[in-house]
């Protein structure tokens, strides 16, 4: 999914511009069969969010945060964009998603979509990074640095783990049918709806966007591309351009998706699709108008944007 969105990004943006170690192979599904009766993850997940009175949830930080953080803990988003090792971050969400935690349940596909290429084949990863570093092209240095942070994110898993887009279509159905809107969406974008009428695919369309899901927003971008033009599920939505699938990335971000250039998804459009962000601080908003197109497109994907949100949602 990353890989075809940032292929759509890095087809508009040219238009608009004119021009540490492994102690053993394990698989995550064996892992996933570990006794989790008893653990606080599978105690707390009945519902997305809930925690046991008293409990912090092993995914959240229990260390100290400036004052003006409040009490606040961090999502399960905040927890993945930080995580230095989602091996370990992943270890803590399977007993959770194993129990049907739908949020759990998607962050672990999102682990594996994120860590996939890597973890084909760790040392032709390394051989490729080091390949266009050599190579110093324009833009290399970023695409460098971005496969850097991937493969530093990623070092535990191996070939064994089997990741790749088998796994991550299983994990989201696993996740859509405990009521995970994001991977719903996913799984439209992937070709494998829940459901394959036009009905539901309109008014998951519909419910996506009256949820305010930055996830779910990032997750059916790709679905509501190209992919849609010509579709009658998707009559009168925003739908069927490129404009409209960067569109609904756009909203995802404005709803607090971290669309930063260090960020996941900019660092794997960056890593595996060569969309990298022109400035080390720019983010996905500020790349498209730094792109300066000819005819408005970047306007007119904050536009349709715009419209998506609503007036009421808009910063």
């Amino acid at each position: 999914m990353l890989a075809l969105l940032a292929a759509l990004v890095l087809a508009l943006l040219a238009g608009m511009r004119g021009g540490g170690a492994v102690e053993e192979a394990r698989s995550p599904e064996q892992e996933e069969q570990r006794d989790v009766a008893g653990s606080p993850l599978a105690v707390s997940a009945r519902q997305p969010g809930a925690t046991r009175a008293g409990a912090a949830r092993p995914w959240q930080s229990t260390s100290l945060r400036p004052a003006d953080a409040g009490d606040r803990l961090p999502s399960l988003a905040e927890g993945f964009e930080r995580a230095d090792d989602l091996h370990a971050y992943l270890q803590r969400l399977l007993p959770a998603a194993h129990a049907g935690d739908a949020e759990a349940a998607w962050f672990v596909s999102r682990v594996y979509d994120y860590c996939a290429a890597h973890a084909a084949d760790p040392a032709g990863y390394a051989r490729d990074t080091e390949a266009l570093a050599r190579m110093g092209l324009a833009g290399s240095a970023s695409m460098v640095a971005a496969r850097e942070r991937v493969a530093g994110r990623c070092r535990q898993f191996v070939p064994a783990d089997g990741l790749g887009a088998g796994l991550v279509i299983v994990k989201r159905l696993e996740a859509a049918e405990a009521g995970s809107l994001a991977a719903e969406a996913s799984l439209l974008a992937m070709g494998e709806p829940l459901e394959d009428d036009a009905g539901y695919r309109s008014a998951l369309v519909e419910r996506v966007r009256a949820s305010a899901d930055a996830e779910a927003f990032s997750a059916l971008a790709p679905a509501m591309g190209l992919a849609a033009s010509g579709d009658p599920a998707h009559a009168g939505q925003v739908a069927g351009t490129r404009q409209a699938e960067l569109a609904w990335q756009l909203a995802a971000c404005r709803l607090g998706m971290d669309c930063s250039a260090q960020g996941a998804l900019m660092t794997a459009w960056c890593a595996h699709g060569g969309v990298c962000p022109p400035g080390a601080n720019q983010d996905f908003e500020a790349a498209l108008h730094a792109a300066d197109p000819p005819q408005g497109g970047a306007e007119t994907i904050k536009q349709l944007s715009d419209s998506l949100l609503g007036e009421g949602v808009l910063r």
